[in-house]
């Protein structure tokens, strides 16, 4: 198998499974009660924030966990436009959002708040003159994600910090693809809530965390308890926090290398691509990119059919978000970036990891090389392009 789906989840890296494993059956205490064993918990808990804060050079206490990052989303979105609703109910987003992000917005208009959905370029990156003329005297977030999970875009969030905050607009960025692949500090890029996954970045399903910066007066997100210093009640999956922990530790000790690593097998298989499939289209920007995001859309092409015949040669990709997979609509990244339908039908994203070799790149490109060349020849559509254009 060659797995080039790692934008969907990663492998659980075996060092993060054995640091999880005492937590079960060992050390199962209660991080919340006072005796040794609760506290011995309470202690690995605290030892994940801290890990977590140092690698956003973020404070610990700003650091909160929850189930991933559509959870963390919900809970930034949500709960600025509870507090602030008195200041103002307006907040601006981009139109290639993940939908954790998009049905939220979605949601709170149904609730009388106003959203705006700014227009990205041709590469999928945010437009800041129209994310500037967007702003209002009632905006009261601003929320565009990090770097894109279908084509791999990384946003100019920097300038998005500043313009924010010299309007005293809040800003949260979903960094859900980003967090564990690029350095990310909340101070430099004046980020003021920061949405991550566990399972992008080789740690476990079903645990993330917000960034909440020091002064935001925001609500409970779940009330019961006092976990999570008040905001979010229940108790700590301790295990999954050690395993994020962990995750986190392990990706920013070989960052660079990885990223090097990534970049160049990344560049290798588009330039495969190009030169060995006519009538392909990359997505996203060739330089401002994700280091192991890969998107093509290959014209008089079903994206499903692609997937399909890949995972009969044992190669896992997709054709986006894992989170649309069952949608038969073209993702709305790739319409938002200008894509007409029919080609957006066609996309293909492949993403990297580490253990990815060049071999297994040479394998791939041959594969789909064959299997786009089939797919075409039983298409009526592409018969007349070739005739037209002989």
């Amino acid at each position: 198998m060659i797995y080039l789906d790692n934008a969907a989840t990663t492998k659980t890296a075996p060092e993060v499974v054995e640091a999880m494993l005492p937590y079960f059956s060992e050390n199962y205490g209660n991080p919340s009660s006072i005796y040794t064993l609760g506290g011995t918990s309470k202690k690995a808990v605290n030892r994940a924030r801290e890990i977590i804060a140092a690698s956003l050079g973020a404070k610990t206490n700003e650091i909160y966990f929850t189930t991933g990052g559509t959870e963390s989303d919900n809970w930034a979105i949500k709960s600025v436009a509870e507090a602030y609703k008195d200041k103002g109910k307006h907040i601006i987003t981009s139109k290639i959002e993940h939908h954790a992000v998009l049905h939220t917005c979605e949601w709170l208009e149904k609730q009388g708040y106003e959203v705006t959905y700014v227009d990205v370029d041709e590469n999928g990156i945010v437009k800041l003159d129209e994310l500037k003329k967007a702003i209002r005297p009632d905006t009261i977030l601003i929320s565009v994600m990090f770097a894109n999970n279908e084509i791999g875009t990384i946003e100019p969030i920097r300038e998005i910090g500043e313009i924010a905050r010299e309007n005293g607009i809040l800003f949260h960025t979903d960094a859900v693809q980003a967090y564990g692949h690029i350095p990310i500090n909340v101070d430099e890029y004046h980020i003021d809530m920061l949405s991550a996954s566990g399972h992008k970045f080789n740690g476990p399903k079903g645990v993330g965390f917000l960034y909440i910066r020091t002064g935001l007066k925001l609500r409970n997100f779940i009330h019961g308890g006092q976990q999570e210093r008040g905001r979010r009640g229940g108790t700590e999956n301790v295990p999954s926090i050690v395993g994020i922990g962990a995750a986190a530790e392990r990706a920013f000790a070989n960052l660079e290398e990885r990223q090097n690593k990534e970049t160049q097998l990344r560049d290798y298989l588009i330039a495969q691509i190009q030169e060995k499939i006519p009538y392909c289209r990359l997505n996203g920007d060739a330089v401002k990119r994700l280091p192991n995001n890969v998107n093509f859309s290959f014209q008089f092409i079903e994206g499903e059919s692609l997937l399909i015949l890949l995972d009969m040669q044992g190669i896992c990709a997709s054709s986006g978000s894992a989170c649309t997979s069952g949608s038969l609509d073209p993702s709305h990244v790739l319409l938002a970036i200008g894509l007409p339908h029919e080609i957006a039908h066609g996309s293909l994203r492949l993403s990297l990891s580490e253990e990815n070799t060049k071999e297994e790149i040479d394998k791939t490109v041959e594969a789909l090389s064959g299997i786009v060349e089939r797919l075409r020849s039983m298409s009526p559509l592409y018969e007349d392009f070739i005739k037209k254009n002989r």
